[in-house]
């Protein structure tokens, strides 16, 4: 909200002259609100493996997140380009490999990369699209600009959180968005229905079926799949609930067997089919792997776009972008050392403490050390790690994330907070909602903002910057 100046910054003047206006009392009963709100509607998720309640609520924050919209125009256009990127570099991975040939991205990192498939080397998916939507993670450390912290390729989530989250701040606070001109988000189901429409295999017809596929009830984000599946008007489904026959998916219906198109998968590669897959996998579809390389239908995101989650894949993005674009990249990546590297694990062991090492497959916040954070004997622990296994792991700076006013019991308090707004991209061109999910480490001086370690969320406001019209 203060610029390096210490001055208010321009999208958030209005805020901070409304939290003077407001008693603490005020702020509170909306937090309590809120959180009424929210238990009432059964926003949760679970957490697995936790000695506490099976599923939490996500801490929300009723404080807005502010960008600009001449901001939030560069930034679009980044992520833009680099969803554009992602998807030529999997539809090469998979096909002839012209980026392994030049020696651009190592070939043992996608080789040896467990979320590879070979299954799909040399198969061509529909509209050669492999990323339909993407969770592109982002932070900012200064005025200057964003970082790219991670690209979520696979079934990147929240966004539900994010549309939750607009409808409480309009019901909770409507002086507030009175105040602002906010770029409307409630569209995004209608864009992401037609983006998977215009994804259905080329021989569907003019009115495609499409259906979210679920693991099931006790799937962490299952609020979020039956949440969007709602908004989209479409069937939730699991694995039993479909069948193949002659290569084509069939949903079965109590009027009998409907085609499917296009299946927006929230299951992981493993656990689509048992044929082709693990055998033991209850949750997928017997034969859908020889319908969808048939050609018969749609995955959404496509099997095998886990490679370009790996982190150290992620370092190489910068030319990945200029290998198939031929630009420089929009969005900056934030300094990484690779630990496969002799001389970068060199760097990294002897400078541990001041160090935030992860796993390249890790997620949710696990499997990582924020040095300055760590205790000696935890450095100690990963340090072991790395000369054990030093390919499984990079390391970055500790980066001074910005932070955003967050309401807590004592007042008004900053906190570090991210962003991951969420790109579609389909055969039409690629579109991105004028939000996304801001993430907000609750803990006081925490870089950590995932849910499924104490973090929570705030809505996120694109604010045009003329000012609004007089009645």
């Amino acid at each position: 909200m203060g610029g390096v100046d210490g001055a208010t910054r321009i999208p958030y003047e209005k805020l901070a002259k409304w939290l003077t206006s407001v008693e603490p009392e005020f702020l509170a009963s909306r937090r309590a609100q809120a959180e009424l709100l929210f238990r009432r509607i059964g926003i949760t998720f679970a957490v697995y493996g936790s000695q506490e309640a099976t599923e939490r609520l996500i801490p929300f924050d009723i404080l807005p997140r502010i960008i600009a919209r001449a901001e939030w125009a560069q930034l679009e256009k980044g992520l833009i380009q680099r969803v554009k990127a992602l998807n030529l570099f999997l539809a090469d991975l998979y096909g002839p490999g012209e980026i392994l040939k030049a020696g651009v991205v190592p070939s043992e990192l996608v080789y040896r990369n467990p979320a590879f498939r070979p299954e799909m080397a040399g198969r061509r998916v529909p509209h050669d699209i492999f990323v339909h939507i993407a969770g592109i993670d982002i932070i900012r450390t200064d005025d200057d600009g964003f970082y790219v912290l991670e690209d979520n390729a696979r079934t990147p989530s929240g966004v539900s959180y994010m549309l939750e989250n607009r409808e409480v701040m309009m019901r909770l606070l409507p002086d507030l968005f009175a105040q602002h001109r906010v770029a409307p988000i409630e569209n995004y189901p209608d864009q992401l229905l037609a983006t998977l429409r215009s994804a259905a295999p080329r021989g569907a017809g003019a009115d495609p079926v499409s259906v979210l596929l679920t693991p099931g009830q006790y799937n962490s984000a299952f609020y979020e799949h039956s949440f969007l599946a709602d908004k989209l008007g479409i069937e939730l489904v699991e694995g039993r609930d479909l069948f193949v026959k002659d290569d084509i998916v069939y949903m079965r219906t109590t009027e009998g067997p409907r085609r499917v198109d296009v299946i927006y998968r929230r299951l992981d590669d493993d656990f689509l089919d048992p044929l082709a897959f693990r055998p033991d996998s209850a949750l997928g579809v017997a034969g859908l792997m020889g319908a969808y390389h048939a050609g018969n239908v749609t995955l959404a995101n496509a099997v095998g776009t886990g490679v370009a989650d790996d982190k150290a894949i992620y370092t190489y993005m910068p030319e990945v972008i200029r290998f198939y674009l031929g630009e420089e990249p929009l969005l900056k990546n934030v300094p990484t050392w690779r630990c496969r590297e002799k001389e970068a694990l060199a760097y990294v062991l002897d400078h541990l403490g001041e160090l935030v090492v992860k796993e390249v497959n890790g997620s949710g916040g696990y499997g990582m050390l924020v040095g300055p954070h760590a205790t000696k004997a935890q450095i100690a622990e990963f340090a072991a790690k790395l000369a054990d296994d030093p390919t499984n792991f990079i390391a970055q700076p500790t980066l001074a994330l910005s932070t955003c006013p967050v309401s807590v019991a004592s007042g008004v308090a900053p906190r570090h907070v991210d962003l991951r707004p969420f790109v579609l991209y389909g055969p039409n061109g690629a579109s991105v909602v004028p939000g996304g999910l801001t993430r907000v480490a609750m803990k006081e001086n925490s870089l950590v903002v995932n849910s499924s370690q104490g973090g929570g969320t705030k809505d996120t406001w694109i604010i045009d910057d003329a000012p609004l019209a007089r009645a």
